[in-house]
């Protein structure tokens, strides 16, 4: 058994626990925890297991890591404290430890990563022998495992497009609802996820692993961009009202061009309510998939649906996004410390876990 530590217990944190437990090759070590109210509960609480399993969170990160834990999923948030998330994740690597997350975009597509993100990385591993694997879902397997695999039942391919199709009402995280990404402000705002170049730098990394895998070159990575205001102010279960006239719907690009034509395209199409924007495409039950178009001969279409925590679609994206590291852990122990993408990392079948359920 890999003892392996959940560092973060939000949205992904929840479905990490529940994952770590399901494995048949992994144990539970322990629960790392920011907030004094969560220390001292246990972690099948914290997970939404609807029983205890014996293990109660903490708030002692030297403690859990001087117990020399195989493995550590990090479900902690990078984006607006990225610099933490790196020096935590160094510091659980120094250990010895594998490490799984996908709270550090640009080491999506480690070996375009910038040098300072990629090089304290890669001297935490030669100090202390652990490895990383950063992914998720989108960014992640969405638009890399997936579409390449389904590229491959193609005979002529002309576009690979991944798409994120989602109402974010669903998604219970308010402050990058808003803020990051700018639902409910005015449609002056400037926010940070849509900013000239972000886009890029978080999708651009899985453009070029596509590109890599494909054995094509890029003449470059462009954005296309588009917002939608609310003509109607709307009130949202998890997140209270959006007023009318300010930014309720969004659609970008981010386009891997190969000789003159966007043949790369990931997509996404972000709505507050299924009211804004209704002539752009919507998911087949207006809550939330990702899809996967081939443009070629023959066309081919695959549409993914996720749900969890009470078929919440934002919850059930989480806990795909936690299935392709939780389920990489073994085979990351297995295998060379280092820094690995998911061209690296194979997606493997749910060995073990077909009808188990933990008692």
């Amino acid at each position: 058994m890999i003892p392996t530590v959940v560092w973060g217990t939000g949205n992904v944190g929840r479905a990490a626990i529940r994952a770590v437990e399901a494995h048949p090759a992994l144990t539970l070590a322990a629960v790392l925890v920011h907030d004094p109210a969560k220390v001292g509960r246990d972690a099948g609480e914290l997970g939404g297991l609807g029983r205890t399993l014996g293990v109660a969170a903490t708030d002692d990160i030297a403690a859990a890591l001087a117990a020399r834990p195989r493995a550590v999923v990090y479900a902690a948030s990078g984006d607006i404290r990225p610099d933490d998330a790196l020096a935590d994740i160094g510091r659980a690597i120094r250990s010895g430890a594998v490490v799984v997350t996908p709270s550090l975009y640009p080491l999506y597509d480690q070996r375009n990563a910038p040098p300072e993100l990629r090089d304290p990385i890669l001297t935490a591993v030669a100090e202390g022998g652990g490895s990383l694997f950063v992914s998720g879902v989108d960014p992640g397997w969405g638009n890399d495992v997936l579409p390449l695999l389904v590229s491959g039942l193609g005979t002529e391919v002309d576009v690979i497009r991944c798409q994120e199709i989602f109402d974010y009402s669903t998604y219970e995280q308010e402050d990058s609802v808003r803020h990051l990404i700018g639902m409910g402000h005015p449609m002056d705002y400037q926010p940070l996820m849509l900013a000239e170049g972000v886009p890029t730098m978080v999708w651009g990394g899985q453009i070029r692993l596509m590109a890599r895998a494909l054995g094509v070159e890029l003449d470059e990575i462009r954005e296309t961009l588009d917002r939608r205001a609310l003509e109607t102010t709307v009130t949202t279960r998890t997140m209270g009202e959006f007023a009318a006239g300010s930014q309720g719907a969004v659609r970008f690009e981010v386009q891997g061009v190969v000789d003159g034509v966007a043949r790369i395209v990931i997509e996404h199409i972000t709505r507050i309510h299924p009211s804004c924007a209704p002539d752009w495409p919507t998911p087949p039950d207006g809550v939330g998939a990702h899809r996967v178009v081939i443009e070629g001969r023959p066309r081919i279409e695959v549409t993914v649906e996720a749900s969890d925590e009470g078929e919440n679609r934002s919850a059930g994206g989480n806990a795909t996004a936690v299935g392709r590291l939780v389920s990489a852990i073994d085979w990351l122990v297995d295998a060379e410390p280092g820094l690995y993408d998911a061209l690296d990392v194979p997606l493997r079948p749910a060995v073990g876990r077909l009808g188990r359920r933990p008692a």
